[in-house]
């Protein structure tokens, strides 16, 4: 874990007294839905590159690496600049295909 310089006027226990279980069910609420996908019917493709970017993701929450928060959220961003010239659907898909 890298060392950081403080920002929140909570101590650590604190910041776990008040936030450790909505992070607890936010877990175990992924976790669910993985098994969900898991136990699914097989579509006979590869694995979707939202679930891929979901375990990428995850990931790098034990990598012991700083702004996880940072890394995720690109993770799950399309990185490019360049306009498309037309929209493939009417929503956003909460991935970019082509990351990683």
């Amino acid at each position: 874990m890298t060392a950081q310089t403080p920002s929140c006027p909570l101590t650590r226990k604190q910041v776990v007294d008040l936030y450790f279980l909505e992070h607890r069910a936010k877990m175990i609420d992924i976790a669910a839905f993985l098994d969900r996908v898991d136990r699914a019917l097989p579509d006979g493709g590869t694995e979707d590159f939202r679930i891929a970017a979901i375990r990428r993701a995850l990931g790098m929450l034990t990598d012991g690496e700083g702004q996880r928060a940072r890394r995720v959220l690109d993770a799950f961003s399309d990185p490019t600049t360049d306009p498309i010239p037309k929209s493939p659907g009417k929503g956003a898909v909460g991935a970019h295909a082509e990351n990683g």
